[in-house]
């Protein structure tokens, strides 16, 4: 994830001072709810992006990417594959946090 996240990271940095990344094995889906996040072709979460706000405490709290260790590994053929795979579900999930084309992130416009 480190380096999938290092190149994004080097061009946008001041931009994403205030965003955190995580990884989380699993995504929590509620029975009769759709997930949100990038998904795959199962309808599971690959990631998801958490909008900054209050905990339960009512401390503030940052805007965090959350990657799915094991449906982002479930879907990749090998490991230059989940690499491949990995960034582009930063990208686009850094996208959504700036409001910007994917393929302005990727450096591709």
């Amino acid at each position: 994830m480190l380096d999938a996240l290092e190149p994004i990271e080097a061009r946008w940095r001041t931009e994403l001072t205030k965003l955190d990344v995580a990884v989380d094995d699993v995504p929590e889906v509620p029975d009769g709810t759709a997930p949100d996040g990038v998904l795959a072709d199962s309808g599971v979460p690959l990631a998801r992006l958490v909008a900054a706000g209050v905990d339960r405490r009512g401390q503030p709290t940052r805007a965090r990417i959350v990657l799915y260790r094991r449906p982002l590994e479930a879907r990749a053929k090998d490991g230059a594959d989940l690499a491949d795979l990995i960034h582009d579900v930063l990208v686009e999930q850094v996208a959504n946090y700036l409001n910007l084309d994917p393929g302005v992130i990727d450096g591709e416009s």
